[in-house]
């Protein structure tokens, strides 16, 4: 099959690779109908996140038709399904509570000493970022395995456009368990750091959760227009300090709540952001972290962060003292994908939540390479790429 594989910083390419088998009684094989290029994607083409090799098949945002199942598995050929990135079995102490994103049995036994020695205990697996995440084959591809397939994966009703539910995948159950994580409460102001997907999904949730106020802050005006048309008001840090503007639109307390949807490769000339940015460079640091610092000194007193960004490693810099005098509070991690999937596919059913607004480009999967590139570099214009594999054809 066909399929897009790392090779290195910036170097992406599509490959012809075997096709994947049934290796456990509960796996099946997707054939891909639509994938989609993450913002966390970008991270692996910038070569931020470690351990990965190089072959490696990306990506985590997809869907497809059952085309194989093993004898354990719950789906059934023909089939249309939307998987989540987080790979999880359903049935450990962590799956019991819903905390699919940290799953004991989502890792390769190989692979669980890597996640173990970097940050404690291993998470979940996660399809196509790293090995460190489990070294699972990603669905940038013409087909997939899909391990723990009768935990996972979503059943999509017949004559439902993939634009519609795709991002059921990853980026929607995101920017709404980054609201959730922000416990919003009727009235409450929200400022969203970053409008790529996760961020404009966090705004919409915002809204439908109660908040009366949601300030998005990016530096993209094309991004920062559909911000505006969700009802948020909008601040470009390019045209304006954040820290400031926040101040005057609240009258000077602080937002009520702040999502941090940017991560570890902020963007700005700023002081501590272009430190960050050579420490980077020199293999002294490895996150950008101007976003999360900007945040917790904006948030109001008492106030609730949630960070939904990914961040790789250890930082500097951390404004704890801030944290602790402000009482505020922090929930983030990888999202619990599993738990949100079918709320959310009926909220989209009821034409209650829509995704089909972020998609800027369509392209065939074997054009994969030049979409990577398009969208490392034109971020105003792309925001949100499909790949459909045959597209051309």
């Amino acid at each position: 099959m066909r399929a897009l594989a790392w090779h290195g910083k910036h170097d992406v390419r599509m490959d012809t690779v075997p096709d994947p088998e049934i290796l456990n009684p509960r796996d099946a094989i997707i054939k891909i109908t639509s994938t989609a290029i993450c913002g966390s994607d970008l991270h692996l083409y910038d070569n931020y996140i470690p351990t990965m090799q190089a072959g490696d098949i990306l990506g985590h945002e997809f869907m497809g038709e059952v085309v194989e199942t093993g004898p354990k598995s719950t789906l059934k050929k023909g089939q249309r399904v939307v998987v989540p990135f987080t790979i999880a079995c359903g049935s450990c102490y962590h799956c019991g509570k819903h905390q699919y994103s940290a799953c004991d049995n989502g890792l390769p036994a190989d692979n669980q000493d890597i996640a173990q020695t970097i940050y404690g205990q291993p998470m979940s697996g996660l399809f196509g970022y790293s090995h460190m995440t489990g070294g699972y084959a990603g669905g940038q591809a013409e087909y997939v395995r899909v391990p723990f397939s009768d935990v996972g994966p979503i059943v999509i009703p017949d004559g439902v456009d993939d634009d519609k539910v795709l991002f059921l995948s990853d980026i929607l159950p995101t920017g709404w368990q980054a609201a959730e994580y922000a416990e919003i409460e009727p009235g409450d102001t929200v400022a969203v750091w970053g409008c790529g997907p996760v961020g404009l999904f966090a705004v919409q949730s915002a809204f439908l959760m109660g908040a009366e106020r949601v300030i998005a802050i990016d530096h993209f005006p094309k991004r920062l227009e559909l911000a505006r048309k969700f009802g948020a008001e909008t601040i470009n840090f390019e045209e304006s300090a954040v820290y400031e503007a926040l101040m005057e639109m609240t009258g000077g307390i602080g937002p009520d709540a702040v999502i941090d949807a940017v991560g570890l490769e902020a963007h700005g000339l700023f002081v501590d952001n272009i430190v960050d940015q050579i420490k980077a460079s020199t293999f002294l640091g490895t996150d950008r972290t101007h976003s999360i610092r900007q945040a917790i000194i904006a948030c109001r007193k008492g106030g609730r962060v949630s960070m939904p960004a990914v961040y790789g490693g250890f930082v500097d810099k951390f404004p704890l003292g801030a944290f602790m005098e402000k009482g505020l509070t922090l929930k983030t991690g990888q999202t619990h994908v599993q738990h949100y999937m079918p709320a959310l596919l009926n909220a989209i059913m009821e034409e209650k939540i829509d995704t089909t607004f972020l998609i800027s480009h369509r392209m065939d999967l074997e054009d994969a390479p030049k979409a990577y590139d398009m969208f490392k570099n034109d971020q105003n214009n792309v925001t949100k790429v499909v790949l459909k594999p045959g597209l051309g054809r």
